[in-house]
């Protein structure tokens, strides 16, 4: 792998980025060729793919959904679960027949993915049809990679990180809704997370550019604004400014776009201060992801989530308290390696006593490199399946009760896109992050509405719109 060293790592520039002119972007070599791109992963990766897009955009590609039509193909991939990784590779496999049929195809390999040295070398021994292999922080090397004329395989993956670039030319995915990234990489090393190996450390960005982010994004008829983070909450603890997500929430609030959501909160870092700015902006959403992975006080601890089962719901009560009509959800892993059954009962336990709104649900996977992959486990993938079934009944119980308390009122909705549930539907999500199909209303797309609630699932609610009629 092509890896620079520190001091050229420190030369990266946090002003306006030059990358694009260095790549000698005014080429008419790509123009109108057509680029399809795959993203697998997590909002960070779907983001990344927006920035990914405007580069190429840059280039003279333009977007296809029909992978037979592409002259280039990107995979920007994720590194969190193996069937993540057993997903790309599979879809490599059919690139592989269909450069077979087109050899001027260039095949891209991104993300998190090739920031590990194993599958680097693995890309360059057995997949030698890929041209161009990436990570997770030269994104932004993208463009004059592609612009080399040998395309002959080449593989630029970073280890050590560069500073952060601002002035990102963005192809968004929404011109409603925009995620902000406001950190990148992760500092707490979770012993089964491959975050901080493949993001690398903590990296927040400047309020003042995050802000004009926002401003932006208003000014252009944004609605919706999410921030962004591997540990949303930590932001500004690698800073010198003497502010933190708090200071940075109040003031992203203050710009005075109509809805601000925040992912991912770790509970070490939720603070008072936090539940406070929460509940005084009403246009700080009252949805909240709260990562539990385990009720297990033990497995907590092999876990590295430098918090107690009892600290985790003293935590949630207090949320509960301070911030009205709050909705809390959570991630929980299940299948730690050498996880009890009273381990299992306790994580249980948490569910019965929180009564999440909703939860992501894993079996664990062992990602190479980390130190809970080290652990002998005696657990049989059979009580582990078993297992995630139970949790997930569970789970949905207290999803639909949570959802059938909606019957009937009133909330605002805000109109994303047509819903897959009908042609005659649209869909959209309440403050609290409930999803919405919605009849008709198909002018409202982009809009604020209020919609009564008629059904309600595990999963979503149904809804009419609210028709007014003047006396």
């Amino acid at each position: 792998m092509n890896l620079p060293n520190l001091k050229q790592a420190r030369l990266r520039t946090t002003k306006k980025v030059e990358y694009l002119a260095a790549a000698n972007l005014k080429s008419t070599k790509y123009t109108n060729k057509k680029y399809y791109i795959r993203t697998y992963g997590c909002q960070m990766n779907v983001h990344d793919s927006e920035e990914i897009k405007g580069i190429l955009e840059n280039l003279g590609f333009i977007p296809t959904t029909d992978l037979e039509q592409a002259d280039i193909v990107i995979l920007n991939t994720c590194s969190i679960r193996e069937n993540a990784h057993d997903k790309v590779f599979g879809f490599l496999g059919r690139l592989k027949h269909l450069k077979k049929n087109n050899p001027n195809l260039i095949i891209c390999v991104g993300g998190c993915m090739p920031q590990t040295d194993s599958v680097a070398n693995l890309l360059k021994t057995k997949y030698p049809f890929v041209n161009i292999v990436f990570g997770t922080h030269n994104i932004n090397d993208l463009g004059k990679m592609i612009l080399k004329e040998d395309q002959k395989q080449q593989i630029e993956v970073y280890s050590i990180e560069g500073n952060v670039y601002e002035h990102m030319d963005y192809v968004r995915d929404s011109k409603i809704s925009a995620w902000v990234n406001i950190m990148y990489g992760c500092d707490k090393f979770c012993t089964y997370c491959i975050v901080p190996y493949t993001r690398g450390k903590q990296r927040s960005r400047k309020m003042e550019d995050i802000l004009e982010e926002v401003t932006s994004l208003k000014k252009a008829g944004y609605l919706e604004i999410t921030l962004l983070g591997q540990n949303v909450n930590a932001y500004g603890k690698d800073l010198d400014f003497g502010y933190n997500f708090a200071t940075l929430l109040e003031n992203v609030a203050k710009t005075g776009i109509k809805r601000i959501r925040f992912v991912t909160s770790h509970p070490w870092d939720f603070t008072d201060k936090m539940i406070d700015v929460i509940a005084k902006y009403e246009n700080i959403m009252p949805y909240i992801h709260l990562p539990l992975q385990s009720g297990s006080s033990r497995l907590l601890k092999l876990m590295g989530r430098r918090y107690t089962k009892e600290e985790y719901i003293a935590l949630y009560n207090k949320i509960k308290a301070h911030i009205p009509n709050v909705s809390i959800t959570t991630d929980i892993i299940v299948g730690f390696p050498n996880e009890t059954n009273e381990d299992f009962e306790e994580t249980l336990e948490v569910v019965n006593k929180c009564k999440f709104d909703g939860a992501f649900t894993f079996i664990y996977s062992p990602r190479e490199g980390t130190p809970a992959a080290l652990i002998k486990d005696t657990l049989s993938k059979k009580t582990k399946i078993d297992r995630l079934h139970q949790l997930n009944e569970l789970i949905n119980s207290y999803s639909l009760a949570h959802n059938q308390a909606y019957l009937g009122k009133t909330e605002e909705v805000l109109v994303l896109g047509p819903s897959e549930k009908g042609s005659n539907k649209v869909y959209g999500y309440t403050k609290t992050m409930k999803l919405v199909n919605i009849d008709g209303a198909g002018e409202d797309i982009g809009k604020l509405i209020l919609v009564t609630i008629t059904a309600a699932k595990s999963f979503s609610l149904d809804g009419k719109k609210v028709i007014f009629t003047k006396n």
